[in-house]
């Protein structure tokens, strides 16, 4: 039996080689593995003593020879191909222990050349791979040096079989195939990546076996993505707490990409993906008292985000509800010892939510055996807001109507927003109809509406939501505009005393 062993990453290799030598196995290799094994006393035969051809082109022209391929891909149960190998030489390869160049790693790094990348573009290794796949029946495909153990004592039980050697073939195609994945979007961002691509190429890697998905009986886990650009709750620490069930993925992700939207310091909180409170402040208590008050009920058993570090003071104001999940971007020691009194409480750090930034990213959205894919809404309106009513708005109420309308385009469509002082007072959304959400808004916030704005993330299709806010003293509102019945809002507007700006920038989130 013979094995070529050559592998960039180089962990547990020489133990695998030398249990291989035990049970008999004659060793191939070249490179770096090759003067390793050498130095560990393992009786490795170079491959340029295979082929008797020396290795060229600073390592690139290797292993591609008939001597190492032919003996990897010639199928044992043809006749025909064995003999062949017997009249050119060649002796049949059995195992195949390969890893690849680290392009990942080498692109990672923010100094890397192109010229860096294309050196690391593996060709041999891939080509290996594939063969002894394609040829898995008779040759043993190994690409994770995880498996080493594995592999090593089934075949001192004798107990490789054909499924086996499927699922390590499998494991091999998977491990080319998002290689190749990673070189194509690496180029293609160099090229000038189209936004709209013709193909869409993404590597998923599974990183947690949930308990189950949005209800007990969905069957779920979590994957991540290199290839996707927008990073969230896969970059978090874990500090505290069970594991993330779905809900909670989807729930954090909500807050996380609300609180980015904001420089100063604010808390979100959520609830089944939406917000329920969400305040800016001088700093992180007032600002979680506030986004709490906007719905006591609705916080209990949500997920809590704020931007700046969980202080001592807020974290006891934390612990006196029930939340599923708290995230920063730190906490203080005494802090965490408060909130880890709770011992199921999540507890996440992720620094990037200190970092101000709305970035534009592809987002995708499965729909049966498809997905649809859009840019990302980075946009929230512009620098100068549309006046169209005889009374304007006061410095305050511009910022009040900015904030509302920041908050209502992360709330599922209808949306609308009452707001005042840099604070949700009533939030609505996910109704059929617009009036609807703006009755439960306004509702919600109840006299604390008294002087406050109201934003909406479409147009209104009727006056009936300028009549209705006016019920509840609502100053200002801000809305996109577009609908034929503008004017009826305005008019509603001005003989109320309420001023309304037009943003011009829809926020639908379905």
């Amino acid at each position: 039996m013979r094995a070529i062993l050559s592998v960039f990453d180089k962990t547990g290799i020489v133990e695998f080689a030398k249990e291989l030598e035990k049970l008999g196995v004659e060793i191939i290799s070249s490179g770096g593995t090759f003067k390793l094994l050498q130095s560990n006393d393992i009786k490795a035969i170079q491959v340029s003593d295979v082929t008797e051809f020396a290795e060229c082109l600073d390592g690139r022209v290797k292993t591609l020879h008939p001597k190492i391929h032919g003996g990897i891909l010639a199928d044992r149960k043809i006749k025909e191909h064995m003999d062949t190998l017997k009249k050119l030489d060649i002796t049949p390869i059995d195992i195949v222990v390969v890893n690849l160049y680290p392009f990942k790693q080498v692109v990672s790094d923010p100094n890397h050349t192109l010229q860096d990348a294309i050196e690391n573009i593996d060709i041999g290794g891939p080509t290996m791979i594939r063969s002894a796949a394609k040829n898995h029946e008779s040759v043993l495909v190994v690409t994770d040096s995880k498996d080493y153990d594995e592999v090593i004592e089934k075949m001192k039980n004798k107990s490789i079989d054909s499924l086996y050697r499927i699922k390590l073939a499998q494991k091999a195609f998977s491990t080319t195939a998002t290689y190749d994945i990673m070189i194509s979007n690496y180029l293609e961002n160099i090229s000038g990546k189209d936004t709209m691509p013709q193909k869409i190429l993404l590597s998923l890697d599974k990183k947690q076996q949930l308990r189950y998905g949005e209800n007990p009986h969905q069957q779920a886990a979590y994957y991540s993505s290199d290839s996707i650009e927008n990073k969230g709750i896969e970059c978090a620490e874990f500090l505290n707490g069970k594991e993330l069930s779905y809900n909670n993925y989807n729930d954090v992700q909500s807050a996380v990409d609300l609180a980015m939207e904001f420089d100063r310091p604010v808390c979100v909180a959520v609830k089944h993906s939406t917000p329920c409170g969400v305040s800016v402040a001088d700093n992180v208590y007032d600002a979680y008292i506030r986004a709490y008050e906007t719905d006591k009920q609705s916080i209990f058993g949500g997920i809590v985000c704020m931007n700046r570090k969980v202080d001592e003071k807020t974290a006891k104001e934390i612990n006196k509800i029930f939340l599923e999940v708290v995230i920063a971007p730190d906490f203080e020691e005494k802090a965490l010892e408060i909130l880890k009194q709770k011992k199921n409480i999540r507890l996440l750090r992720l620094k990037e939510l200190e970092n101000y930034s709305i970035k534009k990213f592809n987002q995708y959205k499965s729909l049966g055996g498809g997905f649809l894919l859009q840019e990302s809404d980075s946009e929230l309106f512009p620098e100068e807001l549309n006046i169209v009513t005889e009374k304007s708005p006061t410095k305050e109420e511009i910022e009040d109507m900015k904030f509302a309308m920041t908050v209502a385009k992360h709330v599922k469509s209808n949306a609308i927003v009452v707001a005042k002082d840099g604070a949700t007072l009533g939030i609505g959304g996910g109704d059929v109809s617009r009036i609807f959400a703006a009755k439960s808004a306004l509702e919600r916030a109840g006299q604390k509406a008294n002087g406050a704005v109201l934003a909406s993330d479409a147009f209104f299709p009727f006056e009936d939501v300028v009549t209705l806010a006016n019920k509840y003293n609502i100053k200002a509102i801000i809305q996109p505009s577009g609908s034929i019945n503008d004017k009826k809002s305005i008019d509603e507007c001005d003989k109320n005393g309420i001023s309304m700006v037009f943003t011009g920038v829809r926020h639908f989130r379905h």
